[in-house]
């Protein structure tokens, strides 16, 4: 039984020691080289008594991040990764959260680090050049279980407190495997990554790399602002397989990109995080008729993707695109407000259960007990199911379909409202790309915000052809750019404070 993350690389290493196995378009590093200093990092920390502890890794994106995420499981530590460009008061909340004795940074950001004032301070050029130590690498090893933390990623808390969630080897590993057989990766896979380090999205590029001896690219973030440049990059380097946030891909496909350059090897587009605007997904399905298109459906908390769709049937017009079924050894759970299994057609909290329920949140009991719940329809034993806050249902064809958020219904002239069903209508209208819903509590007015060539007064027209007056937004807001979060989601929270100012 494969208990360990690390037997990837290593048995990977030795197949196929000299290919590439991370770039980032300029450096890279083969797997002989990502395991060669994974081992001296993990030497080394265990050297200074590094032992179930959280090791920070503060370092551009680069190969070499992995080798400092993989040295700290190697000394039978966690990673838990820090970016340059979080803001100061999120970095100390983090760090107030973890007590960390070991950080891990590169020499560009080695003045931010040691500022941080964590005990053991090291520049990865010095730590992953030290001596390999076999005998202590060993000996950790043979301690090791399938339930040790390997990571933990810290994810926006409703209250602005970020919260850790925290995965182990046993989640990653039927995570992988899963994901592998869904999507079909193999070796000759190459991968344009998008999503920082510092989230869990990164694992579905990572970890097939390291089980296949696949190739992922690290693609730099500038090139998302220039959606033809983007695709060149693609090119360049032959990327076949990309797994983005769908603002990644609307970003694309609104400006025109699709029409002057098209991405000539791309083969595996699989997409998440966000409903996928019909109009911007056909238009993707247009460009690349012979690949194949997942929707990806999945928190965090349930070690990243938990359900997959994959397109091989057309939709009908208004047809929401579906998530799907569960990965392998994954269950999904429909539960009404009763705490009851939803009846066939009506709508439920999706709720998961399985071994990618991760082990909940670090140092954060009480908000580990609010989402990480004894399963309601099983009262004879013990059994954690994650309760994500999503609206489900199924369709016709037994597939699973996301509705909405929990947050996002509403109370409005005493109806109510399910937010994404304007942003929906919304997206219908001519000259619209991208369109955000939110409810302004305290002045009790719905305010859409959107982006495209079209007027409000045009928008307006249109949605009263399609919504009830009840639904009609109280304002109607053009922006020159959609804001998004780190990890590429509409900052929701962002314009729900922007229309409480209207």
């Amino acid at each position: 039984m494969r208990k360990n993350i690390l037997s990837y690389l290593e048995e990977t290493t030795e197949r196929l020691p000299h290919k590439l196995a991370f770039s980032n378009g300029k450096e890279g590093m083969s797997f002989s080289e990502l395991l060669e200093a994974s081992h001296a990092i993990g030497s080394e920390l265990c050297r200074l008594g590094a032992k179930r502890e959280p090791v920070v890794i503060f370092m551009d994106k680069h190969p070499k991040a992995l080798a400092a995420f993989f040295g700290a499981i190697y000394a039978g530590c966690f990673y838990v990764c820090l970016d340059e460009k979080m803001p100061e008061a999120r970095m100390r909340a983090i760090l107030d959260n973890l007590n960390p004795r070991f950080l891990v940074c590169d020499k560009k950001n080695q003045k931010r680090a040691e500022a941080l004032c964590v005990a053991h301070t090291f520049v990865y050029d010095d730590i992953s050049v030290c001596d390999t130590d076999v005998v202590l690498l060993g000996k950790v090893r043979a301690e090791q279980c399938d339930t040790d933390p390997i990571y933990v990623v810290f994810t926006s808390g409703s209250t602005g407190i970020p919260k850790g969630v925290v995965a182990c080897h046993r989640s990653v590993i039927d995570y992988t495997d899963s994901l592998i057989d869904a999507l079909g990766f193999d070796e000759n896979t190459v991968f344009g990554n998008q999503t920082p380090l510092y989230f869990d999205a990164p694992l579905k590029e990572i970890m097939p790399t390291l089980k296949m001896g696949a190739t992922t690219y690290f693609i730099p973030k500038v090139n998302f602002s220039f959606p033809v440049r983007l695709i060149e990059y693609l090119n360049e380097h032959k990327i076949n397989t990309v797994c983005w946030v769908v603002s990644a891909f609307v970003q694309v496909s609104s400006l025109g990109a699709l029409e002057k350059v098209k991405p000539e090897y791309l083969t595996t587009v699989a997409f998440g995080s966000e409903v996928f605007p019909r109009k911007q997904y056909d238009l993707w399905r247009e460009a690349l008729p012979d690949a194949r298109f997942f929707n990806l459906y999945g928190p965090t908390e349930a070690t990243g993707m938990s359900c997959y769709w994959y397109a091989n049937r057309a939709l009908a017009e208004d047809e929401p695109i579906p998530v799907g079924r569960p990965f392998d050894n994954t269950r999904i759970l429909l539960l009404n407000d009763d705490g009851k299994e939803a009846a066939l057609g009506e709508n439920g909290e999706i709720c998961i259960c399985g071994t990618c329920v991760t082990m909940g949140y670090y140092n954060n009991p009480e908000k580990t007990g609010e989402s990480f719940v004894q399963n309601p329809l099983n009262s004879a034993y013990p059994e954690v199911i994650y309760r994500t806050g999503d609206i489900g249902r199924y369709n016709e064809y037994g597939e699973l379909c996301f509705l909405c958020r929990k947050d996002s219904q509403i109370k409005h002239m005493g109806h109510r409202i399910e937010l994404g069903e304007i942003e929906a209508a919304a997206l219908k209208c001519s000259g619209v790309r991208r369109a955000a819903c939110v409810y302004a509590a305290e002045s009790k007015r719905i305010v859409l915000f959107y982006l495209g060539e079209a007027d409000e007064n045009g928008i307006l027209a249109e949605l009263s052809l399609h919504l009830p007056r009840y639904m009609i937004p109280n304002i109607i807001k053009k922006l020159d750019n959609m804001p998004l979060t780190d990890n590429g989601k509409t900052d929701r929270r962002g314009l729900r404070e922007s229309a409480e100012n209207m």
